[in-house]
Order: structure tokens, then C-alpha cells, then sequence
């Protein structure tokens, strides 16, 4: 397994950037609900092993109880954190990688403390923002501050969710938190679609066009 580390960041620091966030989402699959970004910087004297031994990695590699587990931990932890969420409506309305990157502006902004440097999952940056930044493919499994933010963005829109699942329990949003799982195609068929599906999104957008037929 790869682990995630502070060589990125300590690089940083040494040319001086002060604020170093680490910037990522979650979200961008699903067939319904927001996309949620998180941001989180850690303070240079934080940048010890115990993030790593306490198992902080891509959120993708962990389960459910271990990442509210490390939530709690990185909220502590960090310096300061910020969260962004966009809605199915917004995706819908500019698209989905348009909408992660307002989520992730969202989230920088939200933090407590101005940062001078960001580190965003993936191929791309925010643009015409202005503070340093750059896109890095596949951090989250290899950037401490990104494999952090992986963790507060899932959980935050698991939470979601799980609240969605009280007002639509016949999706079964709580199981597959709005995700083209079998169980989730099954209860579309079954139920037609709702108010947080996104409406451009197969199979949602074929249902949609069949009724307009």
C-alpha cells in the first residue's frame, strides 16, 4: 500500500510558503446528491508521523468507521479546515468538473486562515484564483494534506446522504449514498427519479428524454 507523506508539503515550507492547503472531493460519480470539496492545512510543526500512524491515506481505501475515526482526528489536528459544497442542481446547470472545482474554491475560501499555497487532487487547478497552486494526479494517495482532505469531503457527504436517506428511504441513499450501484438502478427503475438526482447523468437523463418522447 502506498502511504501518504509531508515531502511535498516540507518542500514547500522551505521555499517559504507559509499556509499550505491540501484540496480534494468527493462526489463526482454519484447519480444524485452534492459534490463536496474539502480543504486542510496542517501547521509545519504537526508534520511529525502521527498522521501516517494513525492511518490517514485516500479515502477511498478506508472503511466507513475509519474514516469518521480520522475525521475527528484531522479536525483536531489540523491547523485549520474548510468544506464547499455544490448541489445536484449546480452540477446539472455547468457540468460536473466545473462544479468539483467551485466546491474546492468553496472550500478554500472557507478556511480560517488565508493559505499561499494549494495542492488539488487531480489534473486541474482553479482558475484565475489567486494563490499558488498546483494539480497534482493521484495525491490524495500520496500528499498527507490531500489524503486528509479526501477523509473531511467523504464523510461530510456521506453525512449528507444519510440525511437525504430520511427524506427519500425508498432510494436507499444511506447504503450506496447516491452511487450507480446495482441496489441504486434497482430503486430508480422502481421509483423514477427525485429531486437530488442529477438530471444529466445516465440513466436519469434517458428517463427524462423518454418522457419528454
Amino acid at each position: 500500500m502506498i502511504i501518504p507523506d509531508f515531502n511535498r508539503e516540507e518542500g514547500l515550507y522551505r521555499k517559504g510558503y507559509r499556509t499550505i492547503a491540501g484540496v480534494d472531493e468527493a462526489g463526482r460519480g454519484p447519480l444524485a446528491g452534492p459534490v463536496v470539496a474539502a480543504a486542510v492545512v496542517f501547521s509545519p510543526e504537526v508534520f511529525d508521523f502521527e498522521l501516517g500512524k494513525r492511518g490517514v491515506r485516500d479515502s477511498k481505501t478506508l472503511s466507513g468507521a475509519k474514516r469518521e475515526e480520522l475525521y475527528e482526528f484531522i479536525t483536531q489536528k489540523a491547523g485549520c479546515w474548510g468544506v464547499g459544497i455544490v448541489s445536484e442542481k449546480t452540477i446539472d446547470k455547468m457540468n460536473i468538473l466545473q462544479a468539483s472545482l467551485l466546491a474546492m474554491k468553496i472550500a478554500v475560501e472557507n478556511l480560517k486562515n488565508k493559505p499561499d499555497f494549494l495542492l488539488l487532487d487531480g489534473n486541474h487547478t482553479i482558475k484565475n484564483y489567486p494563490v499558488s497552486q498546483i494539480a497534482a494526479p493521484g495525491g490524495d494517495k500520496i500528499i498527507i494534506s490531500i489524503s486528509a482532505a479526501s477523509i473531511i469531503a467523504k464523510v461530510t457527504r456521506d453525512r449528507i446522504m444519510f440525511d437525504v436517506h430520511q427524506k427519500f428511504p425508498q432510494y436507499g441513499f444511506d447504503r450506496h449514498k447516491g452511487y450507480g450501484t446495482k441496489l441504486h438502478l434497482e430503486k430508480i427503475k422502481e421509483h423514477g427519479f427525485c429531486e437530488i438526482h442529477r438530471k444529466t447523468f445516465r440513466p436519469i437523463r434517458d428517463m427524462i428524454e423518454r418522457l419528454r418522447k
